[in-house]
């Protein structure tokens, strides 16, 4: 009966290995800002306006359902992504949104930006973190564009583009 039971327990296990799916992923990349934190943080956590300094949005529509509140950006390049605000914390300096759907290789998409002091009273480090997943959800064969290579480097070009963007906005200001 043991050597049953060890069989059968080998066998689940051994399926298990190749069932993995997905693995998430991350970006995370930061930028200094030659101004105060609590000036980044008004521009950093207006949720609405953030077409100001988002280099690929050309227009943001807001809405409220409810106690969420949602924003569709549309691209310059083509497209619509809708991402839900799920909190703006005044004390720690972070917005949290995720991507609910739209044209990015990404699944799953939780983003914080944060703002913190930097080296002086008039320099501060903005950090972006997003983490998610690559949109096919399944074992390979994985389709072209819908792999972690495409998650990444469409997340790694949003906050590349993003962040110097951010810091040529507060500072002309």
């Amino acid at each position: 009966m043991k050597k049953i039971v060890l069989l059968i327990t080998s066998l689940l296990f051994a399926f298990t290995i190749f069932a993995h799916g997905p693995t998430p992923q991350k970006v995370q990349k930061s930028v200094k800002i030659a101004a105060s934190p609590d000036k980044v943080w008004e521009v950093v956590k207006d949720f609405d306006n953030a077409n100001k300094w988002l280099p690929f949005v050309s227009d943001i529509k807001v809405e409220v359902k409810g106690e969420d509140k949602f924003r569709t950006l549309t691209l310059k390049e083509g497209g619509k992504v809708l991402e839900r605000l799920k909190g703006i914390d005044d004390d720690l300096m972070k917005i949290k949104f995720e991507i609910v759907e739209g044209d990015v290789p990404v699944a799953d998409c939780n983003m914080y930006i944060t703002v913190a002091k930097g080296g002086n009273d008039n320099e501060s480090e903005v950090q972006w973190t997003a983490r998610f997943y690559r949109v096919y959800k399944l074992n390979p064969p994985i389709p072209e564009g819908q792999d972690d290579e495409s998650a990444l480097n469409a997340m790694n070009a949003v906050v590349d583009a993003a962040l110097p963007e951010l810091k040529k906005f507060i500072e002309s200001k």
